[in-house]
């Protein structure tokens, strides 16, 4: 079986093979090789164990980037939205500017008073404007924040999707050369994977 890159469909069919073999080819030899062959099926339902949580793994590898780039996307519409409210800011600034110029040019107080009208309901806009703007740029860096804790959660899948997968080669091998420190080193990289999988799972 396969997900994801997570490839696992050669070891496990050699490690069935060897334990079907190993009970039905000689049977005059059983009562020797007794030991090779609980071995053998014990190597082949951990391969067939640890295939499945590393699929599960692989799976929640893809997941987590997805969603990191989702928040990364949502980010960027956040942060557009909030430049195109500080450039509608500048515009206001603008005309207020150019209100006050006018104010302050004019003899009649009657213009002045217009012109001051203008210049505190553009100082209103500017407020509400700023305001709307300081918002965007907020949520846009809590995206950005959501984005790297799953891409860090992301790393974690994949670190331990690849322990399992270097497990199962190990398991293969053991099979091969019915090394026993072969069959320690899996068991031990497969509970490095499962313990990187745990630390993924609690967002540590």
């Amino acid at each position: 079986m396969s997900s994801g890159g997570f490839h696992v469909h050669g070891p496990h069919d050699h490690a069935i093979e060897h334990a079907t073999h190993g009970h039905g080819e000689h049977p005059a030899e059983s009562h020797g090789t007794e030991g090779h062959g609980s071995s053998t099926n014990k190597i082949a339902m951990f391969t067939a164990i640890v295939a499945t949580v590393g699929a599960i793994f692989a799976y929640m590898g893809g997941a987590t980037q997805a969603n990191a780039g989702l928040m990364k996307n949502d980010a960027a519409i956040k942060k557009t939205e909030a430049s195109n409210q500080w450039n509608y800011f500048q515009s206001k600034s603008t005309k207020q500017s150019l209100a006050e110029l006018a104010r302050d040019m004019t003899p009649s107080e009657q213009e002045k008073a217009k012109y001051q009208a203008k210049i505190d309901r553009y100082e209103t806009e500017k407020n509400e404007i700023k305001k709307a703007a300081e918002g965007l740029e907020a949520e846009a860096r809590a995206f950005d924040e959501k984005s790297e804790a799953q891409m860090h959660q992301h790393h974690r899948w994949a670190q331990a999707t690849t322990a399992l997968q270097v497990a199962i080669a190990l398991a293969a091998i053991a099979l091969l050369t019915r090394k026993k420190w072969l069959e320690w080193g899996m068991y031990g990289v497969a509970a490095i994977g499962l313990g990187v999988g745990t630390l993924a799972l609690l967002h540590i």
